[in-house]
């Protein structure tokens, strides 16, 4: 395979990973006939992202047990992350890896650094290494953190800066639509027609329907928003944004309390891990402590 080939099969195993479409990733990769030995190392590093994002971490264990070239470690630290009891150790060992000379250190390491931390509730921290990556992804990540801490100042302007890099990345188009439905108001229907541009062109996924679900909620749409969770859940049963979204819609679409609480139960069971999970239990702790105050008063 020649060079241009080379760089055009690892830009589409890379573009299905981005919209969640982890088995054509998987398919994709193993299938790839590649002579460049750094883009055949880039294409196993998706091909394993693929397998976690799957949670099949023991494919993902075996394989890099015996013989793992060092780029691709930080993914073995990452499935040892998700499998463990004890996390703490792991992060440690991820702290210990960081306070060394992190300018020798690839993009990959700095976006399992980013997605431990995240987990962790680490947001600052996730944010600081993030900041030593060179990438697109690393920007998307930063993006997705200042979000989730309610910082559209900060992601839009680091969505600027993807674009100023490269604007027809989906990556960036991915990046323009989160931001747009976190700005909500007019913002969620050009969220909407950009999830719609990519299935047109890649296919559906669970992430590209969830985020068009996403949109229909904020805008009350209630029933549009069902159709593309259950067409969501047909294709990952287990895909934990579905979940998380179909617990939402339940509650505001007046559904009875057991259809959320199925949800929940489902996603407490597959996604034990999940920040959504450990913010639930936190904050279920939290009540049962007020309810136990005041009930002895």
């Amino acid at each position: 395979m020649s060079r241009h080939q080379s760089s055009d099969a690892l830009l589409e195993i890379k573009n299905a990973y981005y919209i969640g479409n982890y088995q054509f990733c998987i398919t994709e990769a193993q299938n790839a006939n590649i002579n460049d030995s750094d883009v055949k190392l880039e294409i196993d590093s998706y091909l394993y992202r693929s397998y976690i994002a799957l949670q099949r971490y023991t494919i993902v264990r075996n394989e890099l047990k015996a013989n793992c070239h060092p780029y691709l470690e930080p993914l073995k630290l990452l499935v040892d992350y998700y499998l463990a009891q004890d996390k703490n150790v792991i992060v440690q060992k991820m702290d210990d890896i960081l306070s060394k000379d992190v300018k020798t250190s690839s993009n990959l390491l700095f976006i399992t650094a980013a997605i431990i931390y995240y987990h962790e509730l680490n947001y600052e921290s996730a944010l600081q290494i993030l900041h030593q990556g060179d990438n697109l992804e690393c920007s998307a990540l930063s993006l997705q953190i200042y979000l989730k801490m309610d910082r559209i100042d900060l992601a839009r302007k680091e969505l600027k800066n993807m674009q100023d890099k490269d604007e027809d990345a989906i990556l960036t188009q991915l990046s323009q639509a989160w931001v747009n439905i976190a700005m909500g108001g007019e913002k969620l229907d050009d969220a909407f027609y950009i999830f719609q541009e990519i299935i047109d062109k890649h296919g559906s996924t669970p992430l590209l329907l969830n985020g068009q679900a996403v949109c229909f909620i904020h805008q009350e749409k209630f029933e549009e928003a069902e159709s593309a969770l259950q067409q969501s859940i047909s294709k990952d049963s287990d895909n934990s944004d579905s979940l998380i979204n179909l617990i939402v819609l339940s509650r505001l679409s007046g559904k009875p309390q057991e259809v959320a609480k199925r949800y929940l139960t489902h996603i407490q069971d597959s996604h034990k891990s999940h920040t959504y999970v450990k913010e639930y239990s936190v904050k279920e702790s939290e009540f049962d402590k007020l309810v136990l105050q005041y009930s002895c008063a």
